[in-house]
């Protein structure tokens, strides 16, 4: 076989149907957020304002979570040294997996290398050592969630999206011995919508198995302390197992979950993708131990977010821009073609150095492509009056659908 050629065609295509993605080179400014210098071979830095960040309440410029990091670094070093089981738990380690295991009332936490890695590494684990365990999952689930699915080996059955009826359905017909897990999430970032958890939580509770809660998208940003929808919702004690990630909210790397005291063990004894990764360096772990620490003492942090994203869907919607509906700080903008996303992503930076990327299939379906926009609280009313004047510039030079006409589609 050729795998040059092979691998040079299937680029081919993604450029063809617009879909090859381009990593823009960004250089983050401490204390300018959100500005940041974009960088291109031939031309000298220029400074763009993001709008597409997953730092979503700017923790990671946050002088207090800048300094936690440095103070580590000069005391401990820039690396964890190896695994937790050869090197050794960190101080900071056990610190920050109590300071979860409170945001979320739970016994124990469990500190993995990223919330991908949490995702994978519990539900595989899970599923493969529950004896004939059966696996239910939201349709629209996250690929690390599938693929800890899959990788289990366990039956897998996929529900509808956010339907808690042809779930019950679903149960119903299993087993009752089985041992089962219902895997979901909070917000789903795409559509920016949010998850029934207590209907879930009662219809998977009433057919004993366990509920197993992606909070991504949503610690940190919601609830009195930033515990996530399940704490704003007042469904904290029916989650089993919550997932979530430091590296969104609060603005570093790294994932966990947090759980019974049992389960947690249970998983870090068990599973390869804790035994066998190398922890976070001590210096994440004390800047993440900051970050969670401030956020969930300062729920105006969260209003101010939440404003924010208010504020910009009705100055879109005012202009007659496709915002799609989310009742979440995810604002999405309906553009309905790869190539054509690709396009007006490009003429936003070039035009108006505004960094928003294109999001396409497999990200999305086929016919959604879309802006994905996400307002922080340090987005103020002259940058969001900036970005509605160029979207409109790029939706009439692009000739894309204005509000009424995406809607329909």
């Amino acid at each position: 076989m050729d795998y040059e050629a092979f691998f040079t065609s299937h680029l081919g295509r993604l450029r063809d149907e617009g879909r090859y993605r381009v990593f823009a080179e960004l250089e983050r400014i401490v204390g300018a957020f959100p500005r940041a210098r974009f960088h291109r071979e031939g031309l000298p830095p220029r400074e763009v304002t993001v709008w597409c960040s997953n730092d979503y309440l700017a923790m990671g410029q946050h002088p207090a979570v800048v300094e936690a990091m440095q103070a580590a670094i000069g005391a401990q070093g820039s690396g964890a040294g190896g695994t937790r089981n050869i090197s050794g738990t960190n101080t900071l380690h056990n610190a920050l997996e109590r300071e979860l295991a409170q945001l979320h009332r739970k016994q124990a936490a469990l500190v993995f290398t990223s919330g991908y890695v949490a995702n994978e590494t519990t539900l595989q684990t899970l599923g493969a050592m529950l004896p004939g365990c059966e696996l239910y999952s939201d349709a629209f689930n996250h690929a690390s969630m599938i693929a800890g699915i899959r990788h289990s080996g366990a039956v897998r059955k996929i529900f509808r999206h956010n339907d808690v009826r042809h779930l019950e359905e679903l149960l119903a017909a299993a087993d009752p011995a089985t041992p089962k897990i219902v895997a979901f999430e909070s917000v789903y970032s795409m559509d920016g919508d949010i998850s029934p958890i207590n209907e879930i939580c009662e219809v998977a509770h009433r057919y004993r198995a366990l509920t197993y809660l992606d909070e991504v998208h949503a610690v940190g940003m919601y609830g009195d302390r930033g515990g996530g929808v399940a704490e704003r919702d007042g469904a904290l004690d029916k989650v089993d197992i919550v997932q979530a990630t430091l590296a969104k909210a609060f603005g570093v790397v790294g994932g966990y979950i947090a759980s019974t005291a049992a389960t947690v063990d249970f998983v870090r004894s068990c599973g390869s993708g804790f035994i066998f990764t190398t922890s976070l360096p001590p210096a994440i772990a004390a800047a993440a131990l900051a970050s969670v620490r401030l956020v969930s003492s300062q729920p105006e942090l969260r209003v101010r977010h939440q404003e924010r994203a208010a504020t910009l869907k009705r100055r879109l919607a005012a202009a007659g821009l496709p915002v799609m509906p989310s009742v979440t700080h995810i604002v999405p903008v309906f553009v309905g073609d790869a190539a054509l996303c690709k396009q007006a992503s490009d003429l936003l930076m070039d035009r108006h150095a505004i960094y928003v990327q294109p999001i396409n299939y497999p990200t999305v379906p086929r016919g959604t492509e879309r802006l994905r926009l996400t307002p922080t609280p340090l987005h103020g009313d002259t940058e969001i009056a900036h970005l509605v004047e160029a979207l409109q510039d790029v939706w009439q030079t692009l000739g894309l659908a204005r509000a009424s006409k995406a809607a329909a589609e």
